[in-house]
């Protein structure tokens, strides 16, 4: 039934199965690439996003005790001011042992017992309208507190900033990784022009137009590159499945958090290559013909 369809493309441009493997290779190693550079883009926005979201929901207040007031009762009058607040869910106070856990992984063991400790209060905003480090600092000094507030407005900033760095980053190596594919698929349409240079001629001088001999190349190509973004999809989405399952919902790395919809990001791969390799040896042989 194929063979009454289309009868003579099947055969007309001979085979090299060993230049064919390598191309296939090559693409589908530089599609792996791409799509591992478009799923760590994607999670390191998604990270960033989610750090973001977090800072912008907590703030920690610093309290310096009054003369003749201990740190701790200046705290816990800092955290009883400040759960009573509009857009405040909660207010805590930050004791020793939590402190020195966050200062144990920095400092280790030896210099905590007789670090003097700043008298912290963490504080948990409200998503949806969160009390602004102007109104907690004001209600601080009303009830007699000598504190500062920290917003995390600094740390925000830079998060999105390096967030921004990474997405963008991530795009310039996709953008690489795909031109680099082009080329070699435009490097292989050009050595298989020369190789196929007397079917060619012989289809020319029977009356074949350019676009038709185009046709046979960019079909070709077109297989072979789909073929390798089938490859390089199909070890991309077994890469995520392996590390979503080994990490739970974090991914194996909690920096770079996963999801089953990046199985689904890098699913299009295949047809993205076929089209790149398409128009590149369609080109490739259009230019040559001319």
């Amino acid at each position: 039934m194929i063979r009454r369809w289309f009868p003579s493309r099947p055969t007309l441009l001979a085979r090299d199965r060993a230049s064919e493997g390598w191309l296939v290779g090559l693409i589908a190693v530089l599609c792996l690439l791409a799509c591992l550079a478009a799923v760590g883009g994607v999670a390191a926005e998604r990270a960033a996003s989610g750090w973001t979201r977090a800072l912008r929901t907590e703030a920690t207040v610093q309290v310096r005790p009054r003369v003749g007031e201990t740190g701790d009762a200046a705290a816990a009058r800092a955290a009883e001011t400040l759960s009573g607040l509009d857009g405040v869910q909660e207010a805590a106070v930050l004791d020793r042992a939590a402190a020195e856990a966050l200062l144990r992984p920095w400092l280790g063991e030896a210099a905590l017992p007789d670090l003097p400790l700043p008298y912290l209060v963490t504080v948990q905003l409200d998503r949806a309208q969160p009390a602004s480090a102007v109104t907690l600092s004001r209600a601080l000094a009303e009830a007699g507190l000598d504190a500062s507030v920290d917003d995390h407005s600094l740390w925000r900033e830079e998060v999105e900033r390096s967030a921004g760095w990474i997405t963008a980053l991530a795009l310039a190596m996709f953008a690489i990784m795909a031109g680099a594919a082009a080329a070699a698929v435009a490097y292989a349409t050009r050595s298989g022009l020369a190789a196929q240079a007397a079917v060619i001629e012989v289809l020319s001088l029977n009356g074949a137009a350019p676009g038709t001999i185009a046709g046979l190349f960019q079909l070709r190509y077109g297989l072979l590159a789909g073929a390798a973004g089938a490859i390089a999809a199909l070890i991309a989405a077994l890469l995520i499945l392996v590390l979503r399952i080994l990490g739970g919902s974090d991914g194996i790395i909690p920096a770079l958090p996963l999801t089953w919809s990046d199985i689904i990001l890098v699913s299009p791969t295949p047809l993205v290559a076929a089209t790149v390799a398409l128009v590149t040896a369609r080109v490739t042989v259009l230019r040559r013909l001319a």
